[in-house]
């Protein structure tokens, strides 16, 4: 008979939640070559570098460095595969879609591996890595290979004897470039729509967090994508990276990372070959609490969307601004909250923050909380690393925080919230945005007019109201002014991967 929540039809249902998926802590990494033409490489200059357990700082294994001359052969082999006659040229639609279906498949079967990669990898909590980042990428791949086979041009109507249309081509040769703080998931944005559209791809992944992506290329040769389609060169930016940012023959690039990165890829870009580019880059999100707000959906929301992921969000609400009548409770809420979150061990189904991704970052998130405290702001609660436990900072909260200061101009990518007061909505509109950047906001308000002329007034490529992080596969992505160019996820996704055509043809006036 047919299951049910477990239980057997006709008897009464297991109401009990489902046991928790648990890590695997001795996990053993297989994949650490380069992966080109569906096998594994050693790099051209016989390097490695090494990654680390942010939690523990215990090298965790020695990678493939890849450089130039293996990006090069990275790309010989993907502009192969995507020649005219290859097998992937002459797969139809439908059965590309069939291929990320079948990904999507081996990610909900390896996702406790997966998942334990990504924490090893990078810090974060397991049960987020699983339920969050895994849930992400295989419902991304779904999305996207629903789309394979709906890729279509149009009819154009001209003159009288001619036949007008478009057709809607893959671009080719796609490089990606991705971040350390959602390697998988940044990887699954960027991998989707390229392969839904027909393009191949060479990616390179952080140096800092290059093992769920080395994973995933077993998947791909697992799932039967043509050799050459996928090619994962791990390495170092100012090398692998410049190496793909510079190349002749890839005909576009997708970057999410820093500001600072991103304008150095869209300069190499245009003095090579122009090639296109997709810039998902950094924020400095205004999240507007508004006084007639649900004041414990506002309070728990701005926390979550500044502490999620130890911080290290390009979505992180890290300027928080709260009408004055208000503000004095929901810095007392706020400061509750962070006292309550739980750091430790990412393992621990407890632990809702782990530590920072390298000690770099732990460095500047530092300097900037003593930023804070000289420039006056006030201290709240936190402020300090956890002695004993390597990169981990206390959640930290100031109040009293002007525009002038550092902690409400500059991306912290910590756990740092800063809180702002407003008396008007003008205000506030103009507060929020005199930034470059324009990522995404938050608005927490009951009047829905109130929230609706705000969505307009703010100048972001995402506007949440009474949410936020509330990302979907179907809602493109993306930011405004030096948030980046370009958008992923949705339908949008798509034109960022394919070449318009236009073909005209002239219609015999004889008789036929």
């Amino acid at each position: 008979m047919a299951a049910l929540n477990g239980a057997v039809e006709n008897r009464q249902p297991d109401r009990r939640a489902p046991p928790l998926p648990r890590p695997l802590r001795s996990l053993e990494v297989k994949y650490t070559k380069i992966f080109i033409n569906n096998e594994w490489h050693e790099s051209t200059s016989g390097k490695k570098f090494p990654t680390y357990n942010p939690s523990t700082l215990e090298k965790i294994c020695d990678i493939e460095e890849g450089d130039k001359p293996d990006v090069d052969n990275a790309v010989e082999a993907a502009k192969a595969a995507f020649q005219r006659g290859s097998q992937w040229r002459q797969m139809d639609a439908l059965s590309r879609g069939r291929l990320l279906h079948k990904l999507a498949d081996l990610l909900e079967r390896d996702r406790v591996i997966l998942a334990t990669l990504e924490t090893m990898d990078t810090g974060k909590p397991f049960l987020q890595a699983y339920f969050i980042d895994l849930e992400g990428c295989i419902k991304t791949l779904r999305y996207y290979a629903g789309w394979a086979d709906k890729i279509q041009g149009r009819t154009i109507p001209v003159d009288e004897n001619f036949v007008c249309f478009t057709r809607h081509e893959p671009m080719g040769v796609c490089g990606a470039i991705t971040p350390w703080n959602f390697p998988l998931l940044m990887l699954v944005w960027k991998m989707a729509p390229a392969l839904c559209c027909g393009n191949t791809l060479v990616i390179k992944p952080a140096e800092q967090t290059p093992l769920t992506s080395l994973y995933i290329g077993s998947l791909i040769k697992e799932v039967g994508f043509p050799p050459g389609v996928v090619n994962i060169v791990p390495g170092y930016g100012p090398t692998a990276g410049a190496a793909i940012s510079t190349h002749h023959s890839i005909d576009k690039i997708a970057f999410t990372g820093s500001t600072k990165v991103g304008k150095l890829i869209k300069e190499a870009a245009s003095k090579s070959n122009l090639k296109r580019v997709t810039l998902e880059l950094g924020g400095k999100n205004p999240c507007i609490v508004c006084a007639d707000a649900d004041l414990d959906l506002a309070v728990e929301c701005a926390h979550q969307g500044v502490f999620f992921n130890q911080g290290q969000c390009c979505t992180a609400a890290s300027r928080v601004f709260v009408e004055e009548q208000i503000y004095p409770e929901f810095v007392k809420r706020s400061v509750e909250y962070a006292k309550k979150r739980l750091v430790g061990d990412p393992f621990d189904a407890r632990t809702e923050q782990g530590p920072q991704i390298d000690q770099n970052q732990f460095d500047k998130i530092l300097e900037l909380i003593e930023s804070g405290k000289k420039e006056g702001a006030k201290l709240e609660c936190g402020g300090l690393a956890i002695e004993d436990r390597g990169l981990f900072i206390k959640p930290t909260v100031f109040s009293e925080v002007t525009d002038n200061m550092r902690i409400a101009k500059e991306e912290i990518f910590g756990p740092v919230q800063p809180i702002m007061k407003f008396k008007s909505i003008e205000e506030v509109i103009r507060r929020a945005n005199n930034t470059e950047y324009g990522l995404t906001a938050a608005v927490f308000t009951k009047n829905l007019d109130r929230a609706l002329m705000l969505a307009s007034a703010l100048q972001s490529g995402t506007v949440w109201i009474n949410c936020y992080n509330a990302l979907y596969a179907q809602a493109p992505f993306g930011g405004f002014k030096m948030s980046g160019n370009g958008r992923e996820l949705g339908e949008y996704a798509l034109a960022e991967y394919t070449e318009v055509k236009t073909v005209t043809i002239k219609l015999s006036q004889k008789s036929p």
